[in-house]
């Protein structure tokens, strides 16, 4: 079968495939996994944009510091962390943020991003306590008194992930 002309010339340019969609499988069980009702029903996270958003860098986050702890997925991170950034870019032009400030939109929920993981990095050297205040800070809350439910699940997630091969994980093959 023949190639494409785009495939041929794609491969005189030196352009593969884009090294992100190895990692795709996994962004869109992350996503998947951020929609499950168990985080708004049982956990009491906010149904609102913000608690959405709030879960989705939680679960990423600590996707990310499983990653981190095996060489061949932890050269993988910035790939993962790239398919946030289009996602958001695409959710925020959907909300009618424009070209102009999109940017600085990005750079706000990469550092937010960066914050969750250094909380969570923290939290899981600490305690439960450590945890339940993380997950607190980090997360909109429609129920605060089901914060203790939030950390369990999270702890629970962080258990699963790192019990999961990683062939499992780049394929996004985990639960909570």
């Amino acid at each position: 079968m023949a190639l494409s002309i785009g495939k041929k010339i794609s491969g005189w340019l030196g352009t593969g495939q884009d090294p992100r969609e190895e990692l795709r499988p996994l962004w869109h069980h992350v996503v998947g996994l951020a929609r499950k009702e168990v985080w708004f029903r049982e956990a009491g996270v906010a149904d609102s944009v913000a608690g959405r958003f709030d879960i989705i860098t939680s679960i990423l986050s600590l996707t990310v510091l499983r990653m981190e702890n095996s060489p061949e997925l932890s050269r993988k991170t910035a790939l993962l962390t790239e398919l946030f950034v289009e996602d958001m870019d695409g959710q925020l032009r959907e909300f009618g943020v424009g070209d102009v400030v999109v940017g600085k939109h990005v750079g706000r929920l990469m550092s937010v991003l960066g914050g969750r993981l250094g909380a969570y990095r923290a939290a899981f050297s600490g305690g439960s306590e450590t945890l339940l205040a993380a997950a607190t800070r980090n997360t909109t809350l429609a129920e605060e008194d089901r914060a203790p439910v939030l950390a369990e699940h999270l702890a629970q997630l962080r258990g699963n992930l790192a019990a999961t091969s990683d062939e499992d994980i780049l394929a996004g093959r985990f639960d909570l």
